[in-house]
């Protein structure tokens, strides 16, 4: 049985969460937690520049074997749909540069595999997270929408489990 590192990534321009899971088996452990917060006053461009730095940071310390982001949510507000869509290209774009193969799930997606409802709110996701994984510890609602995503990656099979590694 082949372990896997997953990073799991729930991008944003105010905040990026992310969450490293190892997965063996059917067994999941945490490894890392953290939110990517840059400065709300810079432009556009060094906020994004600072969330694919910072992913690149994480991606070198903990040396992942794949990567897993979020889709993005389309709401009403067009400007907001295009600023995240800008923050998840950057995440994808971060993780493509170490060679990391990249699932995308949906929202609806990753709340059935954590939780068991794709309608969940992020109350629930946060308390699967700190269930599945109790030594995540506190974690905000950034860092545990990551890590769901990642436990969503997971109970996908991952990628090298789909190719037999």
């Amino acid at each position: 049985m082949t372990a896997t590192l997953i990073l799991g990534i729930d991008p944003g321009l105010n905040r990026c969460g992310w969450g490293l899971v190892l997965s063996e088996g059917s067994r999941l452990t945490h490894i890392a937690h953290g939110v990517i917060k840059p400065p709300p006053q810079q432009q556009l461009a060094s906020r994004l520049h600072d969330v694919f730095e910072g992913l690149c940071a994480v991606i070198e310390e903990h040396g992942p074997h794949e990567a897993a982001v979020e889709e993005t949510f389309v709401n009403s507000n067009a400007r907001a749909a295009l600023i995240l869509g800008q923050a998840r290209g950057v995440a994808l774009a971060a993780a493509a540069r170490r060679g990391l193969l990249v699932a995308e799930y949906a929202p609806t997606t990753i709340k059935k595999a954590v939780v068991g409802s794709g309608a969940a709110d992020k109350t629930q996701i946060a308390f699967m997270v700190r269930r599945l994984l109790p030594t995540a510890g506190d974690v905000t609602a950034d860092a545990a929408d990551a890590l769901g995503v990642a436990l969503c990656h997971a109970a996908h099979g991952g990628f090298r489990k789909r190719a037999g590694l």
